[in-house]
């Protein structure tokens, strides 16, 4: 089979091709595994941050990509419940122990054992993916496999953060950043708080326009001000800089939710201008997003079926998937991007 693949972590600048196309002999599924014909694989920031060595993979090479769109090909001895043919996905959460304190609380996200697709195991970038056949996700119709590919990790991943926000309909939530998931949380966030303002924040014209197409109520350059406090605001930028300036403007009571794997260091020093009376005085809260639970997937697949949500995306030949990685590290991102892997 053909597959994309890491050989060594290096950041973007040094190495513009990270991947390399190489032929691989098909794999064989495990007696609980589904063996995937891949057809759409998402690409994520999460990508860069693998091999920029954020976030780095426990062995190479491996194969990236964890938002992968495909059908069953064969199944192992011990599973039931999947049929050759059926049309499945596969999530960044590739496994979990399911005994710890946190397996047993339905926080699998945050088990000490959890295992990445494309990271810890192969992933999407590839014509052919395995996967425990209980960590499997099945595709509702009405979605192609380029609309649902975005929704498995960019979107599943936003739903989360919009829940870790505790919001209330007419409240006021702030989006720091308008790429692959914020795209999708505005248009989830319309529907579920249909009188909740959303104000945008991104250093892109271009996204600002996007995201004021798509009915939000503001848009605006990062440290801009915006017409009124905010209740929460999710970020989805990789740096510090704007998490401070959220921070500024919340309610008191707000809550900034980071949404992202990892930061990177370049703006690091910024965090040394955190000035406790500006920024997290009268009981502001900050929340991480780590990881997702089988359980948001499964959610999210079927409330943006059920509520028509719109990816927006570009599509790539899987060989091209270094020149997409690398518009994603320039910023050129109007929504999602998408390998095509076969049709």
């Amino acid at each position: 089979m053909k597959a994309m693949q890491i050989h060594r972590l290096a950041p973007l600048a040094e190495n513009p091709a990270p991947l390399r196309l190489a032929e691989l002999p098909e794999p064989e599924p495990g007696p609980d595994e589904l063996l995937i014909r891949v057809a759409r694989c998402g690409v994520c920031h999460t990508e860069l941050d693998e091999i920029e060595g954020r976030t780095p993979p426990p062995h190479l090479p491996v194969i990236p990509g964890h938002q992968v769109v495909g059908h069953v090909e064969r199944t192992g001895q011990a599973v039931s419940g999947w049929q050759v043919g059926q049309r499945v996905g596969v999530a960044w959460i590739a496994s979990a122990c399911g005994v710890c304190e946190f397996c047993r609380s339905g926080r699998e996200n945050l088990c000490p054992d959890f295992r990445a697709t494309g990271r810890d195991v192969d992933g999407g970038y590839a014509e052919f993916i395995r996967v425990r056949a209980d960590f499997a996700h099945l595709i509702p119709s009405g979605l192609s496999d380029s609309e649902a590919a975005p929704l498995l990790c960019a979107g599943a991943v936003g739903y989360r953060a919009l829940k870790l926000c505790n919001l209330q309909d007419g409240q006021a939530l702030g989006l720091m950043g308008f790429g692959g998931s914020n795209h999708l949380v505005l248009q989830i966030a319309r529907q579920r708080y249909p009188t909740s303002p959303i104000l945008v924040f991104s250093r892109n014209p271009q996204e600002r326009e996007f995201a004021r197409s798509l009915g939000a109520a503001w848009a605006g350059a990062i440290d801009d001000l915006p017409p009124h406090a905010l209740d929460a605001i999710i970020d989805t930028t990789p740096v510090w800089r704007p998490d401070l300036e959220a921070l500024k403007r919340l309610k008191p009571g707000g809550r900034l939710v980071i949404n992202n794997i990892r930061k990177e260091e370049a703006d690091k020093e910024i965090l040394l201008t955190l000035d406790y009376a500006t920024h997290l005085w009268m009981e502001k809260e900050i929340k991480s997003v780590a990881n997702v639970t089988r359980a948001d997937v499964r959610e999210f697949l079927v409330l943006a079926a059920s509520l028509d949500i719109q990816p927006e995306f570009q599509e790539y030949p899987l060989s091209e998937a270094n020149q997409a990685l690398l518009e994603l590290r320039q910023g050129k991102i109007r929504g999602s991007k998408v390998l095509v892997v076969a049709e």
